[in-house]
């Protein structure tokens, strides 16, 4: 019997190959800021890295935009970031104090900030649910 449908066909081979393509395509995995404050934010993340922990910044993020600050799958938990507007006013801090600099940055470790000759900042710890992709939106503070 014929099918009263000539196209079923070609709908079902083009259907098999989008779903091939996308299984073909690697999964994506970052850690993103979202910027949804109405200022410009600078953001440092830190992560556990041999035994300690590694800060990097400064991630310049515009209002209503987002950056990928890590573009890996996350390996890490527990992440830590600390944001400020270009004011110098915190957007977003926490208990957690890591060293940070004034210009951009990587560094290991989190102890003696001022003896190196780093800046101490307060992060705030984000829980990732042990995924290994997370978005982080920073909202307006009430003033």
């Amino acid at each position: 019997m014929v099918s009263a449908d000539p196209c079923r066909a070609c709908r079902t081979w083009a259907v098999m190959l989008c779903l091939t393509a996308f299984a073909a395509m690697p999964a994506m995995a970052s850690f993103t800021v979202c910027n949804s404050s109405f200022d410009v934010a600078n953001v440092a993340v830190a992560q556990p890295r041999d035994g300690g922990f590694r800060t990097e910044g400064w991630w310049r993020i515009g209002p209503a935009q987002c950056a990928e600050v890590i573009p890996d799958a996350l390996a890490a938990r527990y992440l830590y970031v600390h944001a400020m507007d270009v004011f110098g006013r915190t957007l977003l801090s926490g208990a957690v104090r890591m060293c940070v600099d004034t210009e951009r940055f990587v560094i290991d470790g989190q102890d003696d900030c001022l003896l190196r000759g780093y800046v101490p900042a307060d992060f705030v710890e984000v829980d990732t649910g042990q995924r290994t992709t997370w978005r982080l939106f920073l909202t307006p503070r009430p003033r």
